[in-house]
């Protein structure tokens, strides 16, 4: 049973319209995502699933509802009322919130003209004001646990798409995030690459890494998950355990779904 300690993320009434509201991309989404959770999100295309993930960080500007990160409602724009200021007023610094998210996407977003190091360095030197010195060194050992430090002095495009992938990972985590969203983080991959990507991020759900993963990777999902979310038209539908969600689904579109991708 989660307790507020344990809540790291609650949405709340979640709404992302398009069209004056002819297209509802979220349609009231509500979960308490919990320290420590490994929380995958499932459902098929068009189903709303990275855009409530994109939700989460604010790459994607819902409509409504409430997103509260650390006590903090993050959708609000303006000055809002912190209780530890006794009623004053702060402004969300959503650039601060980002930091605490590791975002890794289906496309690496890794600048070609920049080695790997220094892709790996960047955010940190110039978000975190650290060190060039302890920035390498501390991309060097991130690397390393990838299995990829003898890469470090190379482009991207020297690269496998899994290799890839691998970078995108660790240097989400070289800026030390409390919670990390993957968005289909193998679907840009070649079969034969998406096991070693899958086998770093099942080692950061092992270290206890706070995480929410869209994905059509099912095995991932019964394996590695504690949560599965069940999404479509916008909806969150069921969610349970893998056990629940895979096992025994209530929901009829779940189930349709299941027969089809299992």
């Amino acid at each position: 049973m989660a307790t507020s300690d344990n809540k790291m993320i609650q949405v709340q009434n979640l709404r992302k319209y398009y069209n004056r509201g002819a297209i509802k991309a979220l349609d009231g989404i509500s979960v308490d995502i919990n320290k420590g959770d490994v929380m995958v999100v499932i459902g098929p295309s068009g189903s709303g699933k990275s855009t409530f993930l994109r939700s989460l960080n604010l790459l994607e500007d819902p409509t409504g509802g409430a997103i509260i990160f650390e006590g903090v409602d993050i959708t609000k724009k303006k000055y809002v009322p912190k209780e530890s200021l006794s009623g004053r007023m702060v402004r969300v610094d959503i650039d601060q919130h980002r930091q605490k998210m590791g975002m890794v996407f289906q496309h690496f977003n890794l600048f070609p003209h920049m080695t790997i190091l220094d892709n790996m360095t960047l955010a940190p030197i110039k978000v975190k004001g650290m060190g060039k010195k302890e920035a390498e060194e501390k991309a060097l050992a991130l690397l390393d646990r990838v299995g990829l430090k003898d890469r470090a002095e190379a482009f991207p495009i020297q690269l496998s798409g899994g290799q890839k992938q691998r970078v995108a990972i660790v240097r989400a985590l070289a800026m030390e995030p409390e919670v990390m969203l993957f968005d289909e983080p193998t679907s840009a991959l070649d079969p034969e690459m998406v096991g070693e990507v899958l086998e770093v991020m099942k080692n950061l759900a092992k270290e206890g890494m706070t995480m929410v993963v869209v994905t059509h990777e099912m095995g991932f999902a019964r394996e590695v998950g504690n949560r599965v979310l069940f999404m479509d038209g916008g909806k969150l539908l069921e969610e349970g355990s893998p056990a629940d969600i895979f096992d025994h689904p209530q929901h009829p579109r779940l189930r349709d779904f299941l027969s089809k991708v299992l």
